[in-house]
């Protein structure tokens, strides 16, 4: 006689039940009361809490984290819109300098004033033979020039002893108003057309701060390209 073998029975998954929860939503209107019968644990203690009570709590957790989200949405479009209302009053300022000779001064004149800089200074090489002997077309070396040429975007960071740190030594208009250790800069190739296309730099403008956290590699450099072609459009007549 030969025995009969039964097939072993697949066990049920969480998974399964899960799946099954899903696709069968009429169960829980056949079997409301299980509703009320099954207990959780609250995240916020160890008390026991019905499945009704937990889902209010996600739903609160979702709105809180949707509440926060929106704040810094609303706080990012706040701050900038400041910026741009500062780069349009500094635009318009390049724009009413007539003396080519004014313009080196009025670039860093108004990110100081503007944009809260103290620390700022900017070299302009390349320029026409009567600019030639001007304070902003001196010392600045080749190493700086090709260093200048080869950044497609605004270099931030910490003061790692870059050469331009030294233009910001000093009272004079085009150097530092502020004495005081550089912490952290961020520098601003000048070149013709945008900022990302690799020509040859024509300047450079360096913005730099007592806060090591001011001008970080990680931020956001949007405003500061902006700035830098600005200033390049302005500086071209010198050229």
């Amino acid at each position: 006689m030969t025995r009969s073998h039964h097939p072993t029975p697949t066990p049920i998954t969480e998974e399964d039940i899960a799946d099954f929860l899903i696709e069968t939503p009429s169960f829980f209107e056949r079997h409301a009361e299980v509703l009320g019968r099954v207990q959780l644990t609250s995240p916020h203690g160890q008390r026991a809490i019905s499945l009704q009570e937990r889902q209010a709590e996600i739903l609160r957790d979702k709105i809180r984290a949707l509440e926060h989200r929106a704040v810094e949405m609303v706080h990012c479009g706040l701050e900038n819109e400041s910026i741009s209302k500062k780069v349009h009053l500094w635009s318009c300022d390049l724009q009413r300098t007539k003396n080519p000779l004014e313009l080196p001064l009025a670039v860093v004149r108004g990110i100081r004033v503007h944009f809260d800089v103290p620390q700022t200074a900017i070299r302009v090489w390349s320029v026409a033979p009567e600019f030639s002997k001007a304070p902003f077309s001196q010392d600045a070396s080749e190493d700086v020039r090709a260093f200048a040429s080869s950044l497609t975007m605004p270099f931030c960071g910490p003061n790692l002893g870059f050469e331009p740190v030294a233009w910001l030594r000093g009272s004079g208009p085009l150097g530092s108003e502020e004495g005081g250790e550089v912490q952290s800069l961020a520098l601003l190739p000048l070149r013709d057309g945008p900022m990302n296309r690799p020509t040859q730099a024509f300047g450079m403008l360096v913005l730099a701060s007592h806060d090591p956290h001011r001008f970080e590699a990680t931020m956001g450099t949007e405003f500061l390209s902006r700035i830098a072609e600005m200033a390049s459009a302005a500086l071209a007549r010198l050229r």
